[in-house]
């Protein structure tokens, strides 16, 4: 893992050999990256990382059966993950067995942090759990993606995070906190939903000497029947073109309601997907979307035999491969 890093702190990444959609086709976006190499997650001169989020749905809640699970994910799309997401609330221990088994492999690890209140965090009283996350995180010793409080700006969140001045505060505060015990081998992902940038996502952004990786969450939307993914993303990309920083699709699904299309879904994906500035995108291959969810909000791809086949062309594109992991038959 620690030899995918790069030896410069600003990389200048051009599109390169690896091949680019129509959307990023004659672009060189200047990408800089500021975390250690070496030390913490740093986007690879050419391609995109690919992870996914695997629900054990087929196996208990259990540490085994979440390590089961992204074995299972990865035998179906013929390839190792280069990232393995995972969730955690705000004060939930970290790491468990999962994210040991993670952590001492030749994957990544993500954690998806949740936040509490944000005018607690302001106030201090939260300290505690942000010192004790970061000592947990800098002891792995292993580069780490953290996404914290990620689709802040969703009206879902609005109770806990207030406004977009509390929000950024709380982001400062925690990754000060984080500097002053000297955690240096995480990467700060920021990351609302794509549909959050065609009105106000942007007045929660941190700023670009806070954020290592911007980031969006990017699904089709319950109130369309059907809709690709280029049209999805379009405002965050438009966004991101202003920010030199590497950009990850945090999650992204397409739903069970696309049926048949799910498959011609994935391949359009594919195609978006490879844009000179996109650096790492995971799959959220789950079905719990809550109490009285539709297949339109179900993405796992389980039992659907096309669309696992076109997400394996995906996952096995050498533009998603930049690791050069053995594909396997």
């Amino acid at each position: 893992m620690r030899g995918r890093a790069t030896a410069a702190v600003v990389l200048a990444l051009s599109l390169g050999l690896m091949g680019c959609s129509a959307s990023g086709a004659n672009v060189k976006p200047d990408i800089q990256s500021t975390v250690r190499p070496g030390v913490a997650p740093t986007p690879p001169p050419r391609g995109a990382y690919f992870g996914a989020w695997v629900n054990p749905s087929q196996a208990t809640f259990t540490q085994e059966g979440r390590i089961q699970s992204v074995l299972d994910f990865e035998k179906s799309i013929g390839r190792e993950l280069d990232i393995v997401h995972t969730y955690r609330t705000w004060d939930q221990p970290f790491p468990r067995a999962a994210d040991n088994a993670v952590l001492n492999s030749n994957r990544y690890l993500m954690l998806s942090w949740n936040g509490t209140d944000t005018k607690l965090i302001n106030s201090g009283s939260e300290d505690r759990i942000i010192r004790e996350r970061a000592r947990a995180i800098k002891a792995t010793r292993k580069p780490i993606f953290l996404r914290w409080q990620w689709e802040m700006e969703r009206p879902n969140a609005r109770q806990k995070i207030h406004s977009p001045a509390d929000y950024i505060a709380a982001w400062k505060r925690i990754r000060a906190i984080f500097r002053q015990l000297g955690v240096d081998n995480v990467a700060w992902v920021w990351c609302p939903t794509a549909k959050g940038f065609s009105s106000n996502a942007g007045d929660y952004y941190p700023g670009d000497d806070q954020v290592d990786w911007v980031c969006a969450d990017v699904y089709p939307g319950h109130e369309y029947e059907y809709r690709n993914l280029s049209e999805a993303i379009r405002p965050f990309l438009d966004w991101a073109k202003a920010h030199p920083r590497p950009v990850m699709v945090g999650e992204f699904g397409v739903p069970r309601s696309y049926g048949v299309r799910r498959a011609e879904w994935l391949r359009e994906a594919a195609e978006t997907l490879q844009n000179p500035q996109i650096k790492a995108v995971l799959y959220f291959d789950s079905d719990m979307a809550g109490k009285g969810a539709d297949d339109k909000t179900q993405f796992s791809l389980e039992g659907d035999q096309n669309a696992m086949s076109a997400m394996r062309e995906l996952a096995t594109l050498p533009y998603f491969n930049p690791r050069n992991v053995p594909v396997r038959s």
